[in-house]
């Protein structure tokens, strides 16, 4: 099984949370690093499985969408990650996409749409 790499979109790309991402050893990149800025929503989570990696996200609306169409479709994507509120702190983000990586692999989220709200814990 293998790890979760992470392509972390536009919307969700605060560099505190990244940063403290790679700092715990997880692969992340982001819509700047790949020179995927002001690509449409479909494009991103395309490249982002041609890539491997799980898109995370705020733009529940869009991606919830795409999650729908590609999945009526038979389109297979590596997975969606959505934080429902964009009011979750920095910290409660970071804790919240260890512990869904430490509970699902890669495998695990292929195809799957998963809301950060089910992995965020009051510690």
């Amino acid at each position: 099984m293998s790890q979760i790499r992470l392509y972390i979109d536009e919307d969700s790309g605060n560099l505190s949370l990244v940063e403290s991402l790679r700092n715990s050893g997880v692969d992340v990149m982001t819509t700047p690093d790949a020179n995927k800025l002001s690509s449409s929503d479909e494009q991103q989570l395309i490249w982002a499985t041609e890539q491997g990696r799980v898109i995370y996200t705020a733009n529940m609306g869009d991606f919830c969408r795409l999650h729908k169409i590609f999945a009526e479709l038979k389109i297979a994507h590596s997975g969606i990650i959505v934080a429902t509120r964009q009011s979750y702190s920095i910290g409660a983000q970071w804790r919240g996409i260890l512990h869904l990586m430490a509970a699902k692999s890669a495998e695990r989220m292929i195809n799957q749409l998963e809301f950060m709200g089910g992995y965020i814990r009051d510690e």
